[in-house]
Order: C-alpha cells, then structure tokens, then sequence
C-alpha cells in the first residue's frame, strides 16, 4: 500500500474534507501542517510543482492534486485501486 501524504493547514474546510474522505475509505494518512514550520510551504510548491494551494495530497511520489481531484477518485471507484498500485 501506498502512503498517502497530505499538505495542509489550519482552517481549512477543503482539507477537513479530504481528512474525512480519506477516513470514510479507512486510509491511514500522514497530515503535514505547512503553518507549523518554516520550509514546509516552499517544499510542497516545489513538490507540486507549483501549487500554493491546500490540500495537496500525495501517494507515494505520486501528486494526485487537491480534494477535487481525491473526490473524484473516490467516485470513479479508483481511489483504493490506486492505493494498492
């Protein structure tokens, strides 16, 4: 299995989104807090190449975007296909 990462922060409703999203499928993930450290905005921009935004959700070295693009994982049913890869 694959892990998941996800870059996040402090009052963010997409982010609490994706954590439920994540939890309904019974996905264990590691959430990083880019407000509680100096470095962790600009790692995940150069991550994501770019991206400021929040959620940015990884599995493995794999950037699977936001929570739209996580949600329409779920509803395509390959989010858990894609875990296992």
């Amino acid at each position: 299995m694959k892990k998941i990462i996800m870059y996040s922060g402090p009052m963010c409703n997409f982010c609490e989104a994706a954590k439920r999203l994540l939890e309904r499928n019974n996905l264990v993930y590691e959430s990083i807090d880019i407000s509680k450290e100096a470095g962790l905005k600009e790692e995940m921009v150069k991550k994501t190449k770019g991206k400021r935004t929040i959620p940015q959700i990884f599995f493995d070295n794999y950037h699977v975007g936001g929570y739209q693009e996580l949600r329409e994982l779920e509803k395509k049913n390959e989010l858990k296909k894609l875990i296992l890869k």
